[in-house]
This record gives structure tokens, sequence and C-alpha cells, in this order.
């Protein structure tokens, strides 16, 4: 018979049921029912897929984000703002116009005038503040005019993208020469954001780098069908979530980025797990029972140290990181649930074909079983010179870290978008005519007994440039002043007046009385998130380190490995911290990805990079170390467990990295600062982890600790329980 030219063949073995051995393991018993019964299962997920459509139409909420410190006075100031200025507690956007001439000038009055008329008409704008009544709506200079439009939206996020663009419309209509209109506002940022379709992207490239890894379509669909299955869930249900806790708008694309990383990764080590088996000449449903046996175990013990690392965002006490967290969660949930149950399924229709539709042009290697020879060589090489390729590993990674010893915390701003953005423009001309602390006024909400003394407090303290008659609530009992500093709101002189403010000029105009005021505002909220974050961050280090370190003992039975585990990880999150540092300063790696200014680190940027990160790290060390564990049960000979380990996991980690790293940096074009910053980020943590750590440090440390690495006391010896993550000793 003649054989099909699409056709890829492994090494010719006679197909044979697997030979008697005990009972298979939970996961074992799960795969080989959902592909006994994969018709069932694949309806089963669209039953889900429709019921989480459905709920989440009728009972999805909105998403919400409040980015203060609980319990800060900041926190205590957008509170008593909300409640006694409710006028006030609707988004707004910013007129700026620029003018060659006085603004005053009859006829720039009069184009100013129909501009605000034509605005106030459009849909929902609820009200145009007078900038030529209003204290601070013409700056000393009279070329430079800031107008405020009141909307009728709480949440930037509501507001209709059209409408915004008719805003940014009538803006360009009314400039000319001489006379420049620019809108600010987060509103505006929206409106301007780019949308790159960064996880078509990332699909995209995992999709080329599986046809390389593969060589065939059927086996690099199914990773792909597993994520793509996982991100719709998963997506479906972001509206439950957002229903019941605090979720920012950019929690999803945190989501859809780690759902298809993990869901292609996690595939594609079962799916190279999968043909090995067949190579040893299992058929297909013992394939894929011995498969959820073995890479099955160290899927859910990986899913399981990202779930872990996840739960430590809710040490942090701030509701949109919960938000954040609890999404992220949901996503990687699902992903395991895929990998356990739909994966088996669709080895139940395509088990038999994982090689067929060889993919033309990609070379026959990439169909072969066992170690590959360059990585046999490269742990040799490792394994001659460990010392000094530890030595060399980690000065690397440490100098990488430095840059981090520099970076300036604080919440990106309109000052650090493009520079062709209506936002960057509005901000510049700001900065120009009113003073760079005018794009960062703090708000102080007093009682109104001592509105007046600390008015007269505030004007003469340093640092303040302009303060603004005290506006009462409608009630007359509270007082609300804008402070406006001298500085910007991202210059250090700025936190420390609101320092100054709170520590001296509040208590001495309050003295002897039990009125109170808080200083709130954008800039004080990034200052006291800051300041929480700094306080509760060793907590959350200490508690994923310490969760993953015990998981990691349970699954590989040593103390050794999880301690050099924790310690590499930890060095690579550092230097991952040091390069984005970097590229905040806004040089030439910065230009290369879309910062060109200086730009201010958010502080949950690091938190929720080392919350992922670390549960990243460990994927990829449990990938290893299982296949390593597996090798030492087996032979009890160190040097030979942590090569056959390396050389048969090299590629598969290596193409599991790409994947991920292509789809994190698919998100760096986003005009989003904290997107664009995370996704670079993260890609480049990948790009460490799995060369510096995984390729270098790990297998030195292995060969320099010898038959240490396996060692557990007795007494932990007879109390953990075996979770045999390498496989059961008769599966393997």
């Amino acid at each position: 018979m003649k054989e099909d030219p699409m056709t890829v063949t492994l090494p010719r073995t006679q197909e044979r049921p697997a030979p008697a051995r005990a009972r298979p393991g939970v996961l074992g018993r799960l795969g080989g029912l959902a592909f006994r019964r994969r018709g069932r299962v694949l309806l089963a997920w669209l039953v889900g897929l429709a019921i989480a459509f459905g709920l989440s139409s009728i009972l999805g909420g909105d998403f919400a984000a409040d980015y203060s410190a609980p319990g800060s006075d900041s926190k205590l100031a957008q509170d008593r703002l909300a409640q006694r200025f409710p006028a006030r507690a609707g988004d707004s956007v910013d007129v700026v116009v620029r003018a060659n001439t006085p603004v005053t000038d009859v006829a720039v009055r009069e184009e100013v005038a129909a501009l605000l008329a034509k605005l106030a008409g459009l849909p929902h704008v609820a009200g145009v503040d007078d900038p030529y009544a209003s204290p601070g709506g013409v700056s000393a200079d009279g070329r430079t005019l800031l107008a405020r439009l009141n909307l009728d939206v709480a949440n930037p996020a509501d507001m209709p993208v059209a409408d915004t663009e008719r805003l940014l419309g009538a803006a360009e209509e009314a400039s000319r020469p001489g006379l420049e209109v620019a809108l600010g506002g987060r509103s505006i940022q929206v409106a301007e954001g780019n949308e790159v379709g960064s996880e078509g992207i990332g699909l995209l490239v995992a999709a080329v780098i599986l046809l390389v890894m593969f060589g065939t379509v059927v086996a690099a669909g199914l990773p792909l069908g597993v994520a793509i299955a996982g991100l719709a869930v998963s997506g479906t249900l972001t509206g439950l979530v957002a229903a019941l806790l605090d979720v920012p708008d950019w929690a999803p694309v945190l989501a859809s980025m780690l759902g298809i990383a993990l869901g292609i990764d996690y595939a594609l080590l079962m799916v190279t797990r999968f043909r090995e088996w067949r190579a040893k000449g299992l058929n297909p449903e013992d394939a894929t029972v011995a498969t959820m046996d073995t890479a099955g175990r160290a899927v859910l013990v990986a899913g399981g140290t990202v779930l872990v690392s996840m739960l430590g965002l809710f040490a942090m006490g701030l509701s949109f990181m919960s938000g954040a967290a609890a999404v992220t969660m949901v996503a990687v949930f699902v992903v395991l649930a895929a990998a356990v149950t739909l994966f088996p399924a669709l080895l139940g229709y395509l088990g038999k074909w994982i090689d067929r539709l060889r993919v033309p042009l990609v070379t026959r290697k990439a169909t072969r079983m066992g170690p590959a020879r360059g990585w046999t060589w490269w742990n040799r090489l490792v394994r001659r010179y460990r010392v000094v390729g530890m030595l060399a590993g980690v000065a690397a990674l440490l100098a990488l870290a430095v840059p981090f010893l520099s970076v300036n915390f604080g919440f990106p701003d309109a000052g650090n978008d493009g520079a062709g953005t209506s936002s960057r423009r509005s901000y510049d001309a700001v900065a120009e005519g009113f003073g760079p602390g005018a794009n960062g006024p703090l708000l102080l909400v007093a009682d109104v007994a001592v509105a007046a003394r600390l008015g007269a407090e505030l004007s003469e303290t340093p640092g303040v440039a302009a303060v603004s008659p005290a506006q009462l609530n409608p009630a007359g009992d509270t007082a609300l002043m804008t402070v406006v500093p001298a500085t910007g709101p991202q210059d250090a002189a700025t936190e420390e007046l609101v320092r100054t403010i709170r520590e001296r000029v509040i208590p001495a105009a309050t003295a002897g009385t039990d009125a109170e005021a808080y200083v709130g505002g954008v800039t004080a909220t990034a200052i006291d998130t800051n300041t929480n974050i700094a306080k509760r961050l060793p907590l959350l280090i200490g508690g994923v380190v310490l969760l993953s370190m015990l998981l990691l003992m349970l699954a590989f039975r040593s103390v050794v490995i999880p301690l050099t585990a924790a310690a590499l990880n930890l060095l690579s999150v550092a230097a991952a911290y040091g390069v984005v540092a970097l590229a905040l300063q806004g040089g030439w790696l910065g230009q290369l990805i879309g910062i060109d200014t200086a730009t201010p680190l958010a502080a949950f940027i690091p938190v929720l990079m080392f919350a992922i990160l670390f549960g990243l790290s460990m994927d990829y060390e449990v990938f290893l170390l299982s296949r390593m564990r597996e090798g030492w049960v087996r032979t009890r000979d160190n040097g030979r467990a942590v090569g056959d380990g390396l050389a048969s996991t090299g590629r598969v980690i290596t193409a599991a990295a790409a994947i991920m790293l292509a789809v994190f940096a698919a998100f760096v074009p986003s005009s989003d600062i904290a997107v664009k910053v995370f996704g670079f980020g993260m890609a480049v943590a990948i790009l460490i982890d799995v060369t510096v750590v995984r390729m270098l440090l790990v297998p030195a440390a292995m060969h320099l600790l010898g038959r240490a690495n396996w060692w557990l006391p007795a007494p932990l010896e007879r109390v953990l329980p075996q979770l045999h993550v390498e496989g059961r000793p008769d599966t393997t």
C-alpha cells in the first residue's frame, strides 16, 4: 500500500495494548472516561459556555476600580467628596485652548463661547464651566484657557467612544492657525487608545511555533483548541466576577494573556507526552490514560502554583487587585479544567491521527521522540563548568536587576501618552500655561469652620503654586479647596508637599478644634496606594514563596529543590524588574516599545508581575523537575537524571516559553501604559527565566548539589503523601 504523503510516521512499532499494570490514578481514570465519552464531554463544554454567556448577560456587572488604599487619607477625602459634593462625582473632560493672542480678546472669546456651546449640546455632557468666571480658568500670561466639561457618567469606561470622538471632532474643527484646542481626561485617553488585537496576534504566533515544534497540523491544533475553548468560557465569566467584586477594565486583558499562554503550554506538554507514549506502542486510549497520569499530574501541580501565587494578591487589601486576581484565577481554573477533560476528549477524536497533515518545509526531526542530542551536549557542558555557570548566571541576573534600585513609583498620566494625542497635547499645554502642578492638583476637603485658616496656611506653604477659594457643599458644612503644587504630579517634591500638608499644615490649622481635613486627588491617591503596597509586599512575597515551596516539597519529596527553586525564581523576577525600570527611563530601550518620556511605575504592576511570574517560573520548574525526578526514581543517579530531564524537556520548555513570550509581547503595542509595561515585563521575564534560569542555573545547581537534591528528612518522608508528579512507578 502506498503511504499517504501527508502523513508523518513515528518510528515503526507494533501498536499494542498497555501491559497489565496497577489501576490508573484519578487523572488517568478521568482521562480515560473523557476519551470514551468524548461526545458528551464536548457537549458539556458547549452547554457550559452557553450557560456562562446567559448568566453573564443577565447578572454581569460593569468594570469598576477604586485605586485608593482602604483607610488612607486620600480614601477618606474621596468618600467625603462623593457624599457632600455629588455634582463632582461624574467624569470630566478638560478643554484646553492655547492662543497666540490673549484668550480674553473679543474674537477669541467668541470662538471659545461657540466651541463650548457646541460641546454642551453633545451627548453625555451635563454641564460646562465658564473658564472666564472660574478661578484659575485663564493662565497668568493670558494665552491659555482651561474649561471643564462635566459628564453624566461616573466611570470613563461607560462613556461611548463614538460620543467622545464627536467631542474630539468638535475640538479639531475649532482649531486654526494661532488657536489650538486639545481635550484631556480619562475618557479621551480611552477613546484614543489603539486596539491591536493582541489575543489574535498571540494565537497566530503560537500557531506558527506549534507547527514548527510538531511538524503536523493535528498535533499543533490541539493546544490551540484547548486555549481557545478556555478563553471563550473564562471570558464570558468575567461579567459574573464583576458583579461580585470591583474588576478594573484591564483585568480581562491580564486574564486572556495568562489563559492563552497557559492553555497552550499545558496542552503542548501533554501532546508531547502523548506522542511519546504512542511511539512506545500504546494504543490511543491507553496513551491518553498514561499521559494524564504523568503530564496531567505535572500540569495540575503547575497550575496549582499559579493559583497559589494569585491568591497572594488578596493579601494586598486593594479591591481592584482582588478583582483582577479573581478574574485571572477563573481563567487559570478553566484552563486546568480544559486540560483534564476537554483535552483527552479531543484525543478521542484525533489521537489516531496526531501525526497527520505534515507541514511542508518542516523537517521530520520535528516528529522524532526522545532526547535531543543538542540538549544532551549542553547538559554535559553545564555539568563540566557548573561552578562557572552558576557564578556567571547569578552575576548576570544581579546586573540586570540594578536599574530597579532607582525606579520612580507613581501613576502614569497623560504626560506619558503619545506625543500626537489630544490628551498629551492638553497635558503639555496646561503644564506650559498654568505650571506643571496644574496637571495633578490636590483636593482638600475640610470642615467649613477651619476652611479660611487652612486656606491662609496653604497659601504660605512652600511648594504651593496656588490655592482656589473654598467651595461650599449644598449643606454649607464642608469646604473644598484645590491646591496646585509648584511641581508636577510625578515629581518627588510633590509627594513631599503632600506629607507636609498632612503632617504640619492641617494639624496646625485644626489645633484646638474637632474639625477634620483630608487631602485627596489622583496624586495623593497614588502616594497612599504605593505606601500601602510597600507595607504589604513582604506579606505577599513571603506567603507566595512559602506556599509554593510547600507545594514543591509535596510534589518532589525534597526540601532542597524548593529552596533552590525559590532563590532562583526570586533572582529571575528581580532581573525582570530591572529591565522594566530601564525601559521606563525613556531611553533607547523605552523608545523601542513606545515610551519616549521618563515614566513612573505603578506599584501594582510589579506586584502583579511577581505573583504571576513566580507561578509561571514554578510551572517550568515542575515541567523540568518532574522528568528529572522520573529519572531519579528509576536510576538513583542524579547526574543521569538531570541530563535525561533536561534533554527530554528542553525542546518542549523552549517552545512553551516562546509561545508565552509571544503572547505577552503582543500586548506591548497597546497605548495603555500599564498594559504595555506589564506585557513587556512579562515577556522579558519569560525570556530570562527560560534562558538563564532553566537552561543554565537550574541544571548547574542540580549538578552541584548532587544526591542532596533529593534529600528529605525521615519524619517528613513518613508523613508526606505520595503525589507521584513524575508518574506512578508502574506507568513510567
